[in-house]
């Protein structure tokens, strides 16, 4: 036998070893990794920019299901899905039969992008500086997604923001988050307690960015610590007078309550999609109950501090 029919041999040898093989070979992890987590357009309008123009901004949004490309739940659909060599020549291949019965909200969240035990979420992102009427404004937006180990627990995971985005400024930071616990009771969430903070260099001066340092369980609008110093006057019994620092926990409160997001151009074909939302909130975290500190100032004038004790959403 010559050489060219022994290369011919192997070729055969090797396509028939392949085409067993691919017959075994699930790829719906592949696919679905690739395909369904993935970002997303999501454009919300911010405001009005300088000149009075309506600004929004693809912030971006992850994927977190496969909607329906295939049911993995049924042996008729994985026979038919493996009778193609790739995702498009299936899709394509849907297009050309008769439509199919369109599939619940409830059916479509069955489908997880990623694994048992992973999430889709976004894996960069970079802050982009708006100068809108009212001011300069910070938007965060989602360059890519990728599928993420779930976790049961509330604790702080870390957060990479990039700023001055293709500037000589360019700087990444990990501003840190909380992790999206599964496990949370009924009504509680998992959100930033504790901050700390960091120097971000720019053309004009030194910006300061404030990181997450820590996360708790909380319901959505809850109380944190904010701590200021008072200089107090003290007159001891024996006709001292002190001066010494007083400490009192202020407090503030921080969380979301319920947001506008609402939509301001949906689908002509489908009602159910929004190709453009109004990020803009319409209630507020504000202070529920607070107490009073009440000290006589370092000029020996009597001087009360209102600190708040609980925090509600209100209209």
């Amino acid at each position: 036998m010559d050489v060219p029919q022994q290369l011919l041999l192997l070729l055969c040898v090797h396509l028939s070893l392949t085409g067993v093989l691919s017959k075994h070979i699930d790829h719906r992890n592949l696919f679905t990794q690739r395909v369904c987590c993935k970002r997303q357009s999501h454009f919300v309008y911010i405001g009005q920019d300088i000149s009075g123009s309506p600004v929004s901004i693809d912030v971006g949004m992850c994927r977190s299901h496969c909607g329906g490309a295939f049911r993995p739940s049924h042996a008729a659909g994985q026979q038919e899905y493996s009778k193609h060599a790739s995702m498009l020549e299936f899709l394509r291949s849907k297009k050309t039969r008769e439509p199919a019965a369109p599939e619940s909200a409830e059916a479509l969240n069955q489908l997880p992008s990623c694994g048992v035990d992973q999430v889709c979420g976004p894996t960069g992102m970079r802050v982009e500086r708006v100068h809108l009427q009212e001011g300069p404004r910070e938007v965060e937006v989602i360059e890519e997604c990728h599928c993420e180990i779930k976790l049961t627990q509330c604790i702080r995971v870390p957060a990479l923001r990039t700023y001055y985005s293709e500037t000589p400024y360019e700087t990444v930071i990990d501003v840190g988050g909380c992790s999206r616990s599964k496990g949370s009771p009924e009504g509680l969430s998992c959100v930033p307690t504790k901050f700390d903070s960091a120097l971000v260099e720019t053309p004009n001066k030194v910006d300061l960015i404030q990181t997450v340092a820590g996360c708790e369980l909380k319901e959505s609008c809850y109380r944190v610590p904010y701590v200021e110093y008072y200089y107090e006057t003290v007159h001891h019994a024996d006709g001292v007078k002190e001066e010494r620092l007083k400490e009192i926990d202020v407090g503030t409160c921080l969380g979301g309550c319920t947001t506008g997001n609402r939509c301001l151009l949906r689908s002509p074909s489908d009602p159910k999609m929004c190709h453009l939302w109004d990020d803009r909130q319409s209630s507020s975290c504000v202070p529920q109950s607070y107490e009073s500190h009440t000290f006589l100032s370092q000029h020996g004038q009597l001087r009360t501090v209102l600190s708040i004790t609980s925090c509600l959403c209100q209209n």
